[in-house]
Order: structure tokens, then sequence, then C-alpha cells
């Protein structure tokens, strides 16, 4: 297949992890840009576009971080495919913006050294500027432009005018024409890292300023007692948020939602059309989005989290706890990804060399409490647990409940984690090393950026994947048409309600009804499209003018809580996703470990829900 080069001049931002460089790409870019995987691989492309000051439009890459042009990963090995002009369906950069860390110079330098080896057109960003300044730092753009023989300028990205430096230095003709000197420079890193000594020496620049701020915090952050309890604390609190914050938001979109049904069922006459409005999207996709605050909510608080610097430390605390079932602190940050979604979160596994801790971790990032089981977990909470205050008033009883489901997927990955290790190949596990960034305040144009993305992500979602599943159902239970003559709802002459009292069989010692069991089948594509075909499902099976209900006041007065207890412990294993087994087989090269996977996960699931149910059951729910 030929792959044509997109036209056009490109820019490329490079610079090591936790260097400001994604600040400064939004900063450049703002709304106007786009998230997608780059040709033949899974790492995530981000482009952009940027208009300079004559009115010309050009693309901006997002490379992944980097520490060196000698790749150790697929991320890096990416972004020297892209350098080097060897990236299946791009171009060659026309030019490099080395971001460059100024409270770091002696880490970011040598990437610096590498790409002006390329003999790229190159400009250095010196970011992170002011936080340089408060430390002391002082450093001389023009001083350090004359040592590297490269354009350098001051970069803030976290400040309205913070690239203004940058975007005059691309209307610089010169600085798209390819550096001199490239054949003084050393050809190893050996003599890199002299190059770099000589440099900040002559700079004044040598002695390591250490960021008081930041230290003061660790030693209580990363203390070994306070540091887990305050963990665990945030983590509380994010839960208990989601549910006291959204409770305005959600009630509102639940009363436009039934406001909207009840207009249009008003309007027109009765018929498959008004069925297929009014039972099947709005009750469907109605059903999905009320959950919208809530994952606002809980992605605000990661994306704070993760701009400030601390999630870096939450892995270094978690180091212990994954060495104890077999792994490494390097899968925290994949399987705390997989709290987003298990995808990306399978993806970022890659950066983990060993393959024996690579795979399980893949194999277990499944069981992390995605994003997409939030609406099924807020539905069957909302209804079955009562809006109750704990601890004198302090604490929700449905955000316990919330904190509690997070908790057991977390602990049965542990599990699944020791029984591998317990069982499999005894292989040694690396140790964590990674660095901890600075810690800053979180910059709110980054943080609306990255709820907009993820906004847009669900959105598309449900107009996508969970639209087409909805109208699929509706069709499913609609049709054919009962016998003249025939009682009870339609849905229950319909395919639908035929393969729902199929599955109802095998469900039936879990506690599941056949229109559970039917809406488990379009599940399988994503997790919240559940939400969507119970809505549509009981839509169809009300008789009377009860079709606009809320999905919440009718399971809870139709299942037992032994029912909502048992379908809560099956999403907190069962994978309920085929893109996800898409991306293991993707990862893995082959259908032994998506099968493996799905396989491990029904049964777990399965065994998960019969004990709670029987157990619920026991205690008379």
């Amino acid at each position: 297949m030929l792959h044509l080069q997109p036209m056009g001049r490109l820019i490329a931002l490079v610079g090591n992890p936790n260097c400001g460089k994604t600040a400064l790409f939004n900063r450049l870019t703002g709304s106007r840009q786009k998230v997608a995987n780059y040709a033949g691989v899974t790492v995530e492309r981000k482009e952009g576009q940027l208009v300079l000051a004559d009115g010309k439009k050009v693309r901006l890459l997002d490379l992944p971080g980097t520490y060196s042009l000698h790749p150790r990963s697929p991320d890096e090995r990416v972004t020297c495919d892209v350098l080097a002009g060897r990236a299946l369906g791009e171009k060659r950069p026309d030019l490099a913006v080395c971001v460059v860390d100024a409270t770091n110079l002696r880490r970011s330098l040598h990437l610096v050294l590498s790409v002006r080896r390329l003999g790229i057109p190159c400009i250095v960003a010196l970011n992170m500027a002011d936080m340089a300044a408060r430390r002391g730092v002082r450093i001389d753009p023009a001083a350090l432009s004359r040592e590297l023989g490269l354009p350098v300028v001051s970069t803030v990205a976290v400040q309205a005018s913070g690239d203004s430096a940058l975007r005059a230095a691309f209307d610089v003709a010169e600085h798209w024409l390819p550096p001199n000197r490239t054949d003084a420079l050393p050809d190893n890193e050996e003599g890199d890292h002299e190059t770099v000594r000589q440099i900040l020496q002559r700079l004044q620049l040598d002695q390591i300023v250490p960021h008081l701020a930041s230290d003061r915090i660790d030693r209580i952050t990363l203390h070994p007692v306070l540091g887990p309890t305050l963990l665990a604390l945030v983590l509380f609190l994010v839960f208990q948020a989601v549910f006291s914050w959204a409770e305005m938001p959600m009630g509102a979109i639940e009363a436009a939602t039934a406001w909207l049904a009840e207009a249009v069922s008003g309007r027109l006459s009765a018929g498959w059309f008004r069925s297929l409005l009014v039972d099947g999207l709005i009750a469907g996709l109605g059903g999905v989005i009320v959950f919208l605050p809530q994952i606002v909510i809980l992605f605000f608080f990661i994306l704070v989290l993760e701009e400030s610097g601390y999630l870096p430390r939450a892995a270094f605390l978690l180091d212990r706890l994954m060495g104890s079932v077999g792994l490494s602190g390097r899968s925290f940050i994949p399987l705390l990804s997989s709290f987003a979604c298990a995808i990306p979160g399978i993806m970022a596994a890659r950066t983990i060399n060993n393959p024996r801790d690579r795979l399980v971790t893949i194999m277990i990032a499944p069981l992390m409490t995605c994003s997409a089981r939030l609406p099924v977990y807020a539905l069957l909470i909302s209804a079955f647990i009562p809006m109750r205050e704990v601890a004198g008033g302090y604490l929700q009883l449905q955000g316990l409940v919330l904190f509690g489901l997070y908790m057991a997927g977390i602990l049965g990955a542990l599990a699944v984690a020791w029984v591998i290790k317990r069982f499999g190949s005894g292989q040694q596990t690396r140790t964590l090393m990674m660095e901890l960034p600075t810690y800053h305040w979180p910059t709110v144009r980054n943080v609306l950026i990255g709820l907009w993305q993820r906004v847009m992500i669900f959105m598309r979602r449900v107009g996508g994947i969970i639209l087409v599943l909805t109208v699929a159902l509706w069709f499913l239970s609609s049709y054919p048409v009962p016998p003249a003559g025939a009682e009870g709802p339609a849905i229950e002459h319909s395919f639908a309600g035929t393969l729902g009292r199929w599955l109802a069989v095998v469900f039936a010692p879990i506690g599941f009804n056949w229109q559970i069991s039917i809406a488990l089948v379009p599940g399988m594509a994503a997790r919240e499209v559940l939400v969507s075909s119970l809505g549509t499902v009981y839509a169809l099976s009300a008789t009377g003018d009860d079709t606009a209900a809320v999905l919440g006041p009718i399971i809870a007065q139709s299942w037992s809580m032994a029912t909502a207890l048992s379908l809560l412990a099956w999403f907190v294993f069962a994978p309920q996703c085929l893109a996800t087994l898409a991306a293991i087989k993707r990862e893995t090269g082959g259908w032994r470990y998506p099968l493996i996977a799905a396989g491990y996960l029904f049964a777990l699931a399965y065994l998960a829900s019969f004990i709670t149910y029987r157990t619920a059951l026991a205690l008379g729910a």
C-alpha cells in the first residue's frame, strides 16, 4: 500500500518527559489539535495547527517524550523515526523545537546535542524559565545559544504570553536552515556528557540547585507512613466528590431527558418512528449522557494530580506493594492510565522492558475501574444505596460504596498478579527508577483542554458505537411484532426477548433477569452501553405512559438488592469491552492472550457474582 507523506511545513516538539512540552504544545495550538495513532503502531500521535505571524499555517507534532535518540521503548522509537524521516506516512520535520527544562539543563542538553547532530533545523525552547529564576538559576539565552550554535528562546508555557518569543523565532528565516558545526560534535553519549559538563561550567551552571519547596513537600508525601495515608485520603475524597458534586447537573440532565421524551411523544403519532426516538434514542442515549458530570469530575481530579506532579510520587509509594505481587513500580503508570480506559493503559505497558512484567500488566489492566464502568456503578448505587451521610455527616454512603468498588478492582488485579507470580515463571522483577518532577500549581488552561478532550471522546462514543448499538437493540426489541391477542409487553415476543430468555437460564444462578441478560449482549462492545440498553429494554417493557420514566426508579422497584450487588460484582471483573480485547491482541501479537484474558475475567466475574448473590440472599437482601 502506498502511503503519501503529508504536505506543508512540519514542526516537531521534542523533549524529555516532564519538561512542559505538552503544555507548550497546548499553548501554541489551542483547540486546533487532534489525537490519533502513528501509522502501523499504537503510540499516540498528537498533531495541531499553528498559525504564524504572516498568516501561514504549519503542522505541529508533539512527539513522545524521550531522554535520548537511542530508543529503548516503542514511544522513543517513534520519536527517533520521525526525526530521522523513517516514520511511515510522515515527512521529516522541517524544524525541530527542543523543549528544555530550565531547572534541569544537565539532563536536557544531552537530547539537544543528539538532535543537532541529525542536521535538522532546530530551536531550543528554554521552558519553565520562571521556575528556574525563582530557584536562583539565571540562564542567559544568548550565551547558551553561542555554546550550542542554535537559537535559544525562553518560554513559560503556563503563561498567556509565554510562547511569544518562540513564535517570533518561527518568523526568522535563518532558523529554518540546518545548523552548522555538527561535525564538531561528539558522536557518542560519553562525549555528550563531557560536552554538557563543559557548557554548564562555562555558563557557571554546573552546581545543582535543590528545589527546597518540593523537598519539604516530599518529606510528607513520600513519608513511609504519612505518604500512603495521604494517598488513600486523596483517592477517597475524589470518589466522594464524584457523587456529591455531580448531583445537581445530573438532576438537570435527567429532567431535560424526561421533558424531551414527553415533548416528542406529544408531537408524534404512535408508531415505529416515535418508538425509535423515545424508547430507543432518548431513553438509551439519555441514560448514558446523564453520567457525563461524574466522568468530568473524576477526570478533573486526575488531571489536577497529574499536572501538580503528584502522580509519580504515588507510583513511588506503591512500588513496594507492586513488588510484593511480582511487579515493579513501572507497572503503576500503565495501571493508573487504565482508570481512564484500559486501552491506553495496555498501550502504556510498552515502556516496561521486562517481557514478563509487561505481559502481566497487560493482562490485569482490564481489572482497573475504567471510566466506562462509572455510568453502571452510578446507576446501581444511586438506585439501591441510600443517599445517607455517615461519620458525623462528613462522608456519603454512596461515595464509600464507589470507593469500595474501585478498591475491589485494584485488589483483584493484585491478586491475579500474585497468582501468576506464585505459579508462573518466577523471574526477578525490575525496581522502579523514575524522575520525580518539581511540584507546581496546575495550569487552568491545560486542565480545561484535557477535560474538553475527554468530553469529546465520551460524546463521540455516545454518538458512534453507543448510538448504533442502541438503534440495533431497539430493532431487536421491537420486532417481530407480537401476534394478535398476545399478552404482556411487545418486547417479550421479539428477537431480543427470545435471546434474553435463553441467556437468563445461564445467568439465573447469579440473579440476572432476562432484561439484564439482553443488555449484557450489546454491552460487550462497550461497558457503558449497558445503561443505554437497559433504558431501551425497560422503556419497551413498560405499559401505558411510563416510557419516559427515569431508569433508576424502575430498576429499584423491579430488582432485588441481591441482584444489584451481583451486577456490581460482575462489572468489577468482566471485560465487557471488545476494544480492550482487540488492544491486547494488537500488543501481544496474537489471539492467545486475548482469549485467556476474556476467559479468566468472565470466570472471575461469574464466581464473584455467584458468591455475592448467594451471600446477599442468605443475609435477607
